[in-house]
């Protein structure tokens, strides 16, 4: 490959191999990011052949962070981030801790320092951004109560860790280090010990509270507007890269001025932006780029890993692991547990942040260069964040597997008692969450037969499902939103609440005696694998879908939906008949 392109070729090797091992991953059934993360091992310096730029992959990878955190506060509202601040606040805080003090006494058995001992235990205390989202994306959890509060846990650790990277240089001469460090650290890091340590925790939360109110003041008003503006002059290419502007500019700038991650700032941006009604449109805008960077981040990951540091340093190794896998769900679960939440859920939690990624790597660097941790302790943090990342996707088979026999004994053990919503208390006359209902395993199968089952009640969904109540047709909706599903409890309409390409979910809404299937969620791939499910349970079942291409119409029609609708051709027939003053023709019978 060219020297003089390093960029281009760190992109292409690391883009192309992730693809090549994470196809073979995926054909033999084991999640894509392992593939992602051996592609990160072959061009990494610890293998033999290309060596791709680490300095740049660390870039790359950080801009898949800031997309990523972005695309969470696009689905986030400071309302739901608030919501859970009960319980993300002191259940992260009691974590972190914990987490910190299973990491010292492990750094004292090695024979480390204690300001060793203190870096290496908050290292292994903070989960990965990408990882934990990327498991809660793929189960459809964001936007359910127990995403709420892993997302919130998430950033009240990351608001943890930016007050450690800053106050860990003014403490370095107290703990056994260097009291004074050349890094690169800028903005907020840049604070100089002098201060004394009240001094820069003073400074540190003025500043976080400051970019807060800015956003909250400023940006609510100004974001809102610049999309609106663009929005109006027709161009999807000034739109799209109005979005990347808004994501990339506020994460820098919060970095920059206000000494806030990369991650939060783009967090807080896209949840001033979610109160923007274009908030859907940003989110499929940036969702190409979000995913290609968040795979180069997984790919920076395995780059750092020396695969020969496990014969080196096999048993530490072991126990770091065990550490972050065991000892931070352990803890997570009981402090859930404690709050009076639903085993399912502090499940769920537990295996979301059984896991440490970007925050453990930089507090390793700053503690190598503080000369507070030993090189051995940089060895065993990126050792354990690479096999507890490939450990994760069997954490989450592992809750599966554990969830009934755990809710079985607790339900022996307790005597009965009045249910308790999940979440803050309701005012009079407010519906409670329906968090626990979604907790209790495979949802009952329907008794309701020759019924419709309308999949997502989103803009779509909301108005067929008014029309077929209207019509006094029986039918049901399967949804994985815990609001929309209080509403429609509330208004008498049965559901099904998950998400309807799981085999268990679809089952529960009784396709074999259905008599028609409405798919009105917008994912055509998603769709796709309902359509075949509902095939293979009901060969008679009709089956109507909407598309955005015809490319969309072709894959849906092709995988046995009858009727295929297209919110373009449906526009054009409204403004022909609207010319004309007659309904016109379908052109083609996808469309009618």
């Amino acid at each position: 490959m060219p020297h003089d392109t390093p960029l281009i070729a760190t992109i292409v090797a690391g883009l192309g191999l992730a693809f090549v091992f994470g196809a073979l991953a995926n054909r033999f059934r084991v999640p894509p990011l392992v593939g992602y993360l051996i592609a990160g091992v072959l061009v990494g310096p610890n293998t033999p052949g290309f060596v791709a730029d680490a300095g740049l992959a660390n870039e790359l990878a950080e801009i898949g962070v800031i997309l990523l955190m972005f695309g969470v506060g696009l689905h986030f509202s400071l309302k739901d981030l608030l919501s859970v601040r009960a319980i993300a606040i002191p259940g992260a805080v009691v974590q972190i801790g914990f987490a910190t003090a299973l990491g010292a006494g492990l750094a004292w058995l090695l024979g480390w320092s204690m300001g060793a001992g203190l870096v290496f235990g908050l290292a292994l205390s903070v989960a990965s951004t990408v990882v934990l989202l990327r498991a809660l994306q793929e189960r459809r959890l964001i936007e359910t109560e127990r995403g709420r509060i892993a997302v919130g846990w998430l950033i009240v650790e990351d608001l943890a860790m930016v007050l450690a990277l800053v106050l860990l240089p003014a403490l370095a001469g107290v703990l056994g280090g260097q009291p004074q460090v050349d890094n690169h650290a800028s903005g907020l890091l840049a604070l100089p010990a002098s201060y004394g340590i009240w001094g820069v925790v003073g400074i540190t939360l003025a500043k976080v509270a400051a970019f807060v109110v800015v956003m909250l003041v400023v940006g609510r008003r100004v974001i809102p507007w610049i999309l609106h503006y663009v929005a109006h002059t027709g161009s999807r290419e000034l739109f799209r890269l109005a979005v990347l502007a808004i994501a990339l500019g506020v994460a820098f700038g919060a970095a920059k001025l206000f000494g806030v991650s990369l991650a939060l700032g783009a967090f807080f941006a896209g949840m001033i932006m979610s109160e923007s009604e274009l908030s859907h449109r940003a989110a499929e805008e940036s969702l190409p780029l979000r995913d290609a960077f968040s795979v180069l981040f997984f790919v920076s990951v395995g780059m750092l890993f020396d695969p020969f540091s496990l014969m080196s340093n096999g048993l530490p190794i072991l126990a770091t692991l065990a550490i972050i896998v065991l000892g931070k769900s352990l803890a997570a679960f009981v402090i859930v547990v404690a709050f009076g939440y639903p085993i399912a859920t502090a499940l769920m939690i537990s295996a979301s942040l059984a896991q440490i990624g970007e925050f453990s790597f930089i507090l390793a660097e700053l503690g190598v260069g503080l000369g507070l941790l030993p090189e051995q302790g940089r060895d065993l943090i990126l050792a354990g964040a690479i096999l507890s990342i490939v450990l994760n996707p069997l954490m989450f088979l592992a809750i599966d597997w554990m969830k009934p026999w755990l809710e079985a004994r607790a339900a022996k053990a307790a005597p009965p008692v009045e249910a308790k919503p999940i979440g803050p208390a309701t005012a009079p006359g407010e519906v409670a969450s329906v968090a626990p209902e979604r907790e209790d395993g495979p949802p009952p199968k329907t008794k309701l037969t020759g019924h419709a089952i309308l999949i997502g009640y989103g803009r779509v969904g909301s108005l067929v499902g008014a029309a077929l109540k209207d019509a006094a047709m029986p039918f049901l909706v399967i949804e994985d939103a815990d609001k929309t599903l209080a509403k429609l409890r509330a208004d008498g309409i049965e559901t099904v609440a998950g998400n309807a390409a799981n085999a268990e979910v679809f089952a529960a809404a009784n396709p074999e005696g259905a008599k028609r299937l409405i798919l009105a969620i917008p994912n055509a791939f998603e769709a796709g694998q309902v359509v075949l499910r509902a095939r293979a349970a009901n060969p008679g079942i009709s089956v109507i879908a909407r598309a955005h291409s015809d490319a969309e119409v072709e894959h849906l029609k092709g995988l046995g939906a009858d009727t295929v609708i297209m919110g373009e051709r449906e526009i054009a027939r409204g403004i022909v008949e609207e010319v004309l003053g007659h309904k016109p023709e379908a052109a083609d019978p996808s469309a009618a």
